[in-house]
């Protein structure tokens, strides 16, 4: 069976260079900037570890070591990508805490505060993201250990040099992240996207399949998605469909070469877009409807104090929250819908579908039923 598929093989066939998110810059940053405070020295470069095993080595853009505190700066290359933060400067300040304090972290000049509820951090805290978090974490612990400390006990600062400037054109004033940018990334990767580029790289995935006699694939909509269908369902990679936003692409090229079953997966306001029919599922091109949101959980029996609530709430995620506490299984509502209008772009096409609804973890929030004519036994 051919092995030229799954969504490293997509990344090649696109020819586009991948970058670094954010979160691996500023780990990159705090790892130098920690090195200097206990060794006196900036390692330059300096080489992290990300979370699937790369070992990216990044060349140091500002270096400061004072006293009682080390500053290191890593210029941000989002390779092919069009990310407005390419060419950004993403500083990190360490200073050391007395034993037991652990790793804290602030958000310096740049980096925004949470404000509202409905994201994955608590309103006040700086808006760097649990992945980004964990992996500085590790590495603090690492470099602390390697020089004979049992902990790290450090407060770490990220800035980003006019982080606020360009934050204005982000979705973050709207959901509440206020003050400037957020430190972002599950893979430390940036996966750059051509649309043309990569619908082609969807297509010519769909053709590997097909050729390789699977009758079941999976489009994702990232790698936290493609972890949970991973744990689902025993597909081997080349089943592995990275459809980013593109979902209307996967669709329309199965419509045409179908296979048995397609599985979607994807984070719950990703796939509320497509359970509304938008099939680009970008923020600059589809929104989460809020309203739409509503009106599926009066469906699911939710009062009309619920839906008025959801209607207004900050995020998808946040009307999510707010459905689950009333026991209203909004997740599955989205799913279930999506499907449906996956079927409908597939316009008869033997290929049968469900839908799996993640949160940002990664946990399932909301399943539909496999639907759709299929061709042969469709199980699971």
């Amino acid at each position: 069976m051919s092995t030229d598929g799954g969504r490293e093989a997509q990344l090649k066939h696109t020819g586009l260079r991948p970058g670094w998110t954010t979160g691996a810059c500023a780990t990159a940053a705090t790892t130098a900037a920690y090195t200097a405070l206990l060794t006196g020295d900036f390692p330059d470069p300096v080489t992290i570890t990300l979370p699937k095993g790369q070992t990216p080595a990044f060349a140091l853009a500002a270096e400061e070591l004072t006293a009682d505190a080390a500053m290191a700066g890593v210029v941000k290359d989002a390779g092919d990508d069009p990310d407005v933060t390419h060419g950004a400067l993403i500083r990190s300040t360490v200073r050391l805490l007395p034993p037991g304090s652990g790793v804290v972290f602030r958000a310096g000049e740049g980096v925004g505060t949470v404000t509202l509820p409905g994201l994955p951090l608590e309103v006040g805290e700086p808006a760097i993201n649990p992945v980004p978090r964990q992996l500085m974490r590790e590495h603090v612990t690492a470099v602390a250990v390697a020089h004979g400390r049992a902990a790290a006990d450090v407060e770490i600062t990220i800035s980003v040099d006019h982080g606020a400037e360009i934050a204005r054109s982000t979705w973050n004033p709207r959901i509440g992240i206020l003050g400037g940018l957020s430190i972002l990334g599950t893979t430390g990767v940036v996966v750059p996207y051509s649309c043309s580029a990569w619908i082609d790289s969807i297509r010519r995935g769909v053709d590997v399949a097909r050729a390789g006699g699977l009758t079941h694939v999976a489009g994702c909509t990232g790698s936290t998605s493609e972890r949970t269908v991973r744990s689902l369902y025993d597909l081997p990679e080349i089943a592995l469909l990275d459809m980013g936003d593109f979902a209307g692409a996967v669709l329309k090229y199965l419509r045409r070469h179908p296979v048995d079953r397609l599985t979607v997966c994807g984070g719950f306001a990703k796939l509320s877009k497509l359970a509304a029919g938008h099939l680009d599922l970008h923020s600059a091109r589809s929104q989460v409807d809020k309203a739409f949101l509503a009106d599926l959980a009066r469906a699911g029996g939710a009062p009309e104090s619920l839906a008025a609530e959801i209607t207004t709430a900050n995020t998808g995620l946040a009307a999510l929250r707010l459905a689950e506490s009333a026991a209203i299984p909004l997740g599955t509502l989205v799913a279930t819908r999506a499907r449906d209008e996956a079927l409908s772009v597939l316009r008869g096409a033997p290929v049968a579908v469900d839908v799996v609804c993640v949160d940002r973890a990664g946990v399932v929030v909301g399943r539909s039923a496999v639907a759709g004519p299929g061709r042969g036994r469709v199980v699971g």
